[in-house]
């Protein structure tokens, strides 16, 4: 199965599927690839398979990725291409400003934006064992599930809890960076942890997007304004002229990966607000304008 092979063609639905339409034709397929099926030289082609289905899956169960998969193709996951090595093509939505794509421009502190993290970066085989619990046909000695709810920073940073398990009391560790419905696998029992929303972080992968309102004359004139993020307050520069939608990247300010030394990045997303009461002179001085 090609790297460039249609989306929708590697679940076998149409642009107009259903979200359970999307999730049964998800299930149909990784039940068919799994790579404990296959055997030999099949397994190899049956683990390439099971990755791109779950690619596939993780980008159309998302209505923006979805959104930014059927406006520009593959080009919009593409690592490289006409932007030459370690850019990003023309077809991009980081090339040109944003251009293209549903944001109309970003800067950051450095680098390209690396579109594993931005596009989720999950791991085909978590994706799988978050729906089917393991691994196919019960192949694994099946151990009691337990299932426990933290708030959205503690699943960020990292935190300790305690359980009775089997009847003895337990100190649980959860590493830094656990999403919402992953499973934690120990030696006699498995962990599901559910994570509460936050009010104001939006979670997209090892990603976290903010909405952040500034007012009519900050967006035109520009300012500084300080933002939240997991480490803390951030002072932000808002350049005269933004535009409504403006998408800012603050690289290395998202989520740790829990098995990797690396985290993800924070976006910061404008929503200017358009003033409703004007006072006579107010409405002159924008007519003047």
């Amino acid at each position: 199965m090609a790297n460039n092979t249609d989306f929708y063609q590697i679940l076998g639905v149409s642009k107009n599927a259903s979200d359970q339409e999307l999730k049964s034709a998800y299930r149909k397929q990784a039940l068919k690839w799994h790579p404990d099926k296959h055997a030999g030289e099949a397994k190899k082609e049956a683990e390439e398979k099971f990755k791109e289905i779950n690619r596939a899956y993780e980008v159309l169960r998302d209505p923006q990725k979805k959104q930014m998969y059927d406006q520009l193709g593959h080009n919009a996951f593409t690592r490289n291409g006409s932007g030459g090595p370690g850019g990003f093509g023309a077809g991009s939505p980081f090339s040109g400003g944003f251009q293209q794509g549903p944001f109309q421009y970003s800067y950051s502190s450095s680098g390209n934006v690396n579109f594993e993290d931005l596009f989720g970066g999950s791991d085909p085989f978590d994706i799988f064992e978050q729906f089917f619990g393991g691994a196919y046909g019960g192949q694994r000695q099946r151990k009691p599930v337990y299932q426990v709810t933290i708030d959205f920073m503690d699943a960020i940073k990292g935190t300790e809890k305690s359980f009775v398990i089997q009847g003895k009391q337990r100190k649980i560790k959860i590493p830094a960076g656990v999403d919402d419905n992953m499973r934690i696998r120990f030696n006699d029992f498995d962990l599901i942890v559910q994570v509460k929303p936050h009010d104001r972080f939006k979670r997209q992968g090892q990603n976290i997007v903010l909405d952040q309102k500034i007012t009519f004359s900050q967006a035109a004139l520009g300012d500084t304004i300080e933002i939240p993020t997991i480490d803390g307050i951030f002072k932000l520069k808002v350049r005269p002229g933004t535009q409504p939608g403006t998408l800012i990247r603050l690289q290395g300010k998202g989520v740790p990966h829990p098995q990797l030394n690396r985290r993800g990045d924070q976006y910061i997303r404008f929503i200017i607000e358009i003033p409703k009461n004007l006072s006579r002179r107010q409405k002159e001085l924008l007519r003047e304008f």
